[in-house]
């Protein structure tokens, strides 16, 4: 008979630690059913034919799948990212007191914020929140704090590296939280992160400096590594009675502990410790094993709660967990396939058609052009031709990829086709922004709800950890790079920053179209409502509505210098050609001096050459 460990008997609990591990347990299994439902948008997205989807049980004998959720995705990516990277990034410091409105506190805040998302790690990380807002509609996003600082090998030199904040996407797999809580601010989160332990050894000596916190840290890691020891060398079977412990991704939990892995729950929120009998409010702790605490401490965020920042696609009243533009497709893609299948089905029935016999043919034939079939007296045989009214079902399909797009919030002028019939002059303009609502509101509340907010973050975070800090910036009416010197006081305000990308962007659409309307109307071609309109300020709006800022285009009155200075260069040129006509041009230089001195000689008359002239008297 094997032998028989109960893991429980073994390990050391700590009452905190499961608490936290069973509300991990509770919270996930809220989301069951959203998560089958984004496995299968995943499935259609990626895959190459029906056998990859949930259309594999149709009985049709062609697999092809039209990958229409996968293009509305792009697309909706392609159009999200050139709305929020436009030509221009505005990113505007609002002060709360005038203090904090000083010119020079707001260029030195959006300086540095400026140059923190100039980043190439930005946009990289941006576009993949945007690809979790398209896909599960739920986008988790919270700053970091890196040092790109490297020591130089054999030497005492220190390799200068980016050093601030940045961006870090959570998976949305990966986050569990109550549900049912008014906010997810005031919801209590807890994070799932599988490392190595070498990488949670690495941790314990980042997390624990004073020398006692030092010690505990030291006797968890000795104990994580007997555990794991003695769960690999015990000859029987590990079992555990409590479902904690079950671990996703692994058969059982021995099996956790012999892969070198470390699951670690980031526990986010207030708590109340029975054991203490004592509120700990805005606590960040890590579990490991699902039983043992890595490291407590207060959150030292100044904004007083968890910098952990949610955006979902289509809000629910009830439930803080969004439903994505692609949920409601899913059935239109099987439809989509559904047809093609049936469609491509019905072609090769009539290129391989059935045939109803009826008796016994004289000898075995063959389908084929010219075939002779030699039958007995009662014998048939009879083509069964199917319905061809199934191949009509293409205008059907175009009918459902045109809804897909609509109900996605993108419309087919974002991808640059016109609908058809003639339009007027301002209608086209008026059309597309009245079809691409959805998609502004959408961006819009991208932007509001989750770029805002972890923005600040990032700079109260900045707050917190930067040192004196020389950072890029580029004058654009001097066409030079300029580096300023920042401390942490520069960028301490009390106020908020403003990215104003895709708002500004379908601000600055609107306003074009405005007023191109009023450039056209009677009161825009009157001469004596012109007279009260600034040129130059028009001019300067005009290049603001069309990003020209960093080419410097717009300068007071300057067409009557440039055209002043072409008056001048034109009179210079024209002086120039007169000298060059009076002037000889020296060509015939090398030619004989003899027949030169011949020809200015006195003409003498009765030579040959002066036949028929007359000369003076001699």
């Amino acid at each position: 008979m094997s032998k028989t460990l109960d893991i429980e008997s073994y390990i050391s609990k700590d009452d905190v630690a499961c608490w936290i591990s069973k509300r991990y347990l509770e919270w996930n299994s809220y989301r069951q059913i959203w998560i089958s439902e984004k496995e299968e948008i995943q499935r259609y997205v990626f895959a190459t034919d029906t056998t990859k989807t949930s259309n594999v049980s149709l009985p049709w004998s062609n697999k092809t799948t039209i990958p229409k959720l996968c293009q509305i995705r792009d697309n909706l990516f392609a159009n999200y990212m050139a709305t929020m990277f436009p030509k221009r990034k505005n990113i505007v410091w609002e002060g709360a007191t005038k203090a904090d409105e000083d010119v020079t506190k707001s260029s030195a805040i959006e300086s540095y914020m400026s140059w923190v998302v100039d980043r190439p790690e930005y946009y990289h990380e941006v576009a993949k929140l945007v690809l979790d807002y398209i896909d599960y509609g739920n986008v988790f996003v919270m700053p970091e704090w890196i040092d790109g600082r490297n020591q130089a090998t054999g030497s005492d030199k220190t390799q200068l590296g980016y050093v601030g904040p940045r961006l870090r996407r959570i998976n949305p797999l990966d986050l569990v939280f109550d549900p049912t809580a008014i906010t997810f601010t005031d919801a209590p989160k807890i994070i799932r992160t599988m490392l190595s332990i070498g990488e949670v050894k690495e941790i314990i000596e980042r997390e624990s400096s004073p020398v006692d916190d030092a010690e505990d840290a030291e006797d968890l890691y000795t104990y994580m590594k007997k555990i794991r020891q003695h769960a690999a060398e015990f000859p029987g079977e590990v079992t555990t009675k409590d479902a904690i412990y079950q671990i996703a991704g692994f058969d059982s939990y021995r099996s956790y502990l012999q892969s070198n892995m470390v699951e670690v729950l980031t526990f986010y929120g207030d708590l109340y410790n029975q054991a203490t009998d004592t509120f700990e409010r805005n606590q960040i702790i890590k579990i490991v094993d699902r039983h043992r605490i890595l490291s407590q401490r207060p959150n030292p965020s100044f904004f007083g709660h968890a910098p952990i920042y949610h955006v979902g696609w289509r809000v629910r009243p009830d439930n803080l967990w969004a439903m994505g533009p692609l949920d409601n497709l899913v059935g239109l893609q099987y439809r989509i396939d559904h047809l093609e299948n049936m469609k491509a089905d019905v072609w090769d029935l009539t290129r391989f058609p059935v045939f109803k016999v009826k008796g016994i043919p004289a000898d075995d034939w063959e389908w084929e052009p010219g075939a002779r079939i030699h039958m007995d007296t009662d014998s048939d045989v009879e083509l069964m031709a199917p319905d061809v009214g199934a191949l009509q079902a293409n205008t059907e399909i175009a009918i459902l990829e045109q809804k897909m797009e609509e109900m996605a919030g993108s419309p087919k002028e974002a991808m640059g086709f016109r609908t058809p019939g003639e339009k007027t002059k301002y209608e086209v303009q008026r059309l597309e922004n009245a079809a691409s609502r959805i998609f502004q509101n959408k961006i819009s509340q991208f932007e509001m709800h989750l770029v805002e907010p972890v923005l600040n973050a990032m700079l109260e975070l900045a707050r917190r950890n930067m040192n004196d800090t020389v950072i890029r910036t580029f004058d654009t009416e001097f066409k030079i790079a300029t580096f300023k010197n920042l401390t942490p006081e520069d960028i301490t305000g009390n106020g908020r920053i403003r990215p104003m990308a895709a708002r500004h962007f379908a601000e600055q659409a609107q306003m074009v179209q405005d007023l191109n309307n009023f450039a056209s109307s009677s009161a825009g071609q009157d001469p004596e409502v012109l007279m009260h309109f600034s040129s130059v300020k028009l001019a300067r709006m005009w290049e603001q509505l069309l990003d020209l800022s960093e080419y410097n285009i717009v300068e007071p009155y300057i067409r009557i210098t440039e055209r002043a200075d072409a008056t001048h260069l034109s009179n210079v040129a024209t002086e120039q050609m007169a000298q060059n006509t009076m002037t000889p041009s020296g060509m015939g230089t090398d030619f004989d001096h003899n027949a030169i001195d011949q020809a200015q000689a006195p003409l003498v008359p009765g030579t040959p050459e002066n036949q028929g002239s007359q000369g003076p008297p001699a």
